[in-house]
């Protein structure tokens, strides 16, 4: 038997909302949930070692995480407002001390089901690659998972960025189809939040 391979899942979820008006769209109310809600209980409800959820200690998403999920570990990021990329090298620096990978979910991706992240984790450790994002219908969505060999560079981004550019990097990179919607569905702006409440997909729930 091989030594069980551990994976982390982290949300990212310090981002400012800029498109979205006044409000902090993490903590917009989709089914009678915030969406950060929705995004956090994917993964905590998927088949992953350990979760932790990437934040502004400035914003409100802290508090409304901590009364929805009393175990859950957060990790505060006061430089958010540099860009996406300094949330990733909080996260993976959190993920790098006991685990063999990182699995990225985005807190404005309130309809991925946590089957879908199952599968990514699945498809890591049967060796389909070191770098691989969840797919629908041919097209490349979220989460994303690194193998371990990816932490470095993961650290070393800059700038309002995320995997996109290690993932595009690594030699043997893969989308894993995974018949969710759900990977390809981001709130942005607040009309973008009116079409998921309107869509018939799937809660992650």
């Amino acid at each position: 038997m091989t030594d069980h391979q551990s994976v982390a899942g982290v949300v990212l979820a310090a981002g400012l909302s800029n498109r979205f008006g006044d409000e902090d769209k993490l903590l917009a109310t989709l089914d009678g949930d915030p969406l950060v809600v929705h995004a956090v209980r994917t993964l905590v409800r998927a088949d992953i070692d350990a979760v932790a959820v990437v934040v502004d200690p400035d914003s409100g998403v802290a508090t409304t995480l901590e009364s929805a999920f009393p175990d859950l570990e957060l990790v505060e990021n006061p430089d958010a407002a540099a860009g996406q990329a300094t949330s990733v090298r909080r996260g993976v620096a959190w993920a790098r001390r006991d685990h063999d990978a990182v699995l990225f979910a985005l807190g404005d991706m309130p309809r991925v089901r946590p089957e879908t992240v199952g599968r990514l984790v699945e498809a890591w450790r049967d060796g389909d690659g070191s770098a691989l994002a969840a797919g629908y219908d041919g097209q490349r969505g979220n989460p994303a998972l690194f193998d371990r060999r990816h932490f470095d560079a993961l650290a070393a981004l800059s700038g309002d960025t995320g995997g996109r550019s290690v993932f595009a990097a690594a030699t043997d990179s893969a989308v894993v189809e995974t018949d969710d919607p759900g990977v390809r569905v981001d709130v942005d702006t607040a009309a973008d939040l009116d079409d998921v409440r309107e869509d018939d997909v799937p809660r992650s729930d």
